[in-house]
């Protein structure tokens, strides 16, 4: 009895100890864990260290191209086009001719005024001389003072028949001139509406063709005011430091989303706000002497409109957003302990924020990680590369 009895004491001594002894080793484990700062349970974290410098805030804003002049060819005079002397698409010159509307009747209108202006000049002539003899044979009182009367009044009339006989043969040949119809400027020729044969009106509403100079080129592009409204308050503020009086350069990524070669520079600003999107324009003008920008395109500009002073760009995987939605960053603090501190955000700049307030030079911002920490917790920081840490901010150049 008494063996059986110890051949059942020594299996359950012999459990018990080894349940003993497990229990020990995961207080051990659980001592090293919450022990000493450094120990192996310890989440570990990617942070960048903050520089505050002066950062070129860029807006990148929408629009489209706009030819720099535009010129819609309408005939002032009527008539049968009689040729067509341009080629449609054409690169044409200011003054050069590229309708010629049948001048037969213009011709003949202008030769008839030239009759009439030497005519009217013989007539003074005649008058001229009628009036001296009268003048001299008054003194004499060899005519009467209303003989010569007439004839000073004669010669008055002559000479203003002269003057009407000149302005319209001055009319006659400008209406001669309009049956060439020239360009006015210089540029890219359109299609044309008329064909030789057709009959056109003078200043008829339809036009015969359109020229555009399109070297160079204007970009309109529109900004909300609720933008200019922030920028115009952080300047008053002094957190943002103007471009200066030199020219704003600006540079246009196309539809493809390649960047344009030649760089262009801001023009003006409208002056009033479009009552229907809430926006103002502003207006680019770029080179354009391979006319690979063509009217009406679609494009995006990036142009600098100010400096922040004291910025420090930060990582978008950095910040997020608490309840109320401000901007939060977490950053290592004293002892390594997670600290959350709200940021002020000026704008987006490529693939960081612009950080105006809330962080200081030398902060160690928490990049990687994130999502295994919150304020309070120690941490093991992991300084990152700056290329892993983000990108290049998108800057004009």
């Amino acid at each position: 009895m008494q063996s059986r009895y110890r051949a059942l004491i020594k299996p359950l001594a012999i459990a018990l100890a080894t349940v003993t002894v497990l229990s020990a080793c995961g207080q051990g484990a659980q001592q090293g864990a919450g022990g000493a700062p450094g120990g192996p349970g310890m989440p570990s974290v990617g942070v960048i260290v903050a520089e505050a410098s002066s950062v070129p805030l860029v807006s990148e804003l929408s629009g489209r191209t706009t030819p720099f002049m535009v010129a819609e060819l309408r005939p002032q005079v009527s008539g049968i086009v009689h040729k067509r002397l341009f080629t449609e698409g054409s690169e044409v010159k200011a003054g050069q001719t590229l309708y010629q509307i049948d001048p037969a009747t213009y011709q003949a209108a202008y030769d008839s005024a030239r009759a009439s202006l030497a005519r009217a000049e013989a007539n003074l002539y005649s008058a001229r001389l009628k009036a001296e003899r009268h003048a001299e044979l008054v003194k004499i009182e060899a005519v009467s003072k209303q003989a010569n009367d007439d004839a000073i009044a004669a010669l008055k009339q002559a000479e203003a028949d002269l003057a009407a006989a000149r302005a319209a043969l001055d009319k006659a040949k400008i209406d001669l001139d309009f049956t060439r119809v020239a360009s006015p400027i210089s540029g890219r020729i359109g299609r044309s509406t008329v064909t030789p044969g057709a009959l056109v009106t003078a200043n008829q509403a339809d036009s015969l063709a359109t020229v555009q100079q399109l070297d160079p080129i204007y970009v309109d592009l529109t900004q909300s005011t609720g933008e200019l409204l922030q920028m115009r308050r952080a300047l008053e503020a002094g957190k943002l430091k103007p471009v200066g009086d030199q020219s704003v350069p600006v540079r246009l990524v196309l539809e493809d989303g390649s960047l344009y070669a030649a760089e262009g520079k801001l023009a003006f600003s409208e002056v009033s706000v479009d009552t229907g999107t809430g926006s103002v324009t502003l207006r680019a003008i770029f080179p354009n002497t391979k006319g690979e920008l063509l009217p009406g395109m679609y494009v995006r500009a990036r142009l600098v409109q100010g400096q922040a002073e004291e910025a420090i760009l930060v990582p978008h995987a950095a910040v997020s957003r608490d309840p109320r939605g401000n901007a939060t960053v977490m950053v290592v603090g004293a002892e390594d302990k997670v600290e959350a501190k709200v940021v002020q955000t000026a704008r987006s700049q490529g693939d960081k924020w612009v950080v105006t307030e809330g962080l200081r030079a030398g902060d160690r911002v928490i990049v990687e990680g994130l999502q295994k920490v919150r304020p309070g917790v120690q941490v093991q920081a992991q300084p990152l590369a700056p290329v892993a840490a983000a990108g290049a901010p998108v800057v004009s150049k």
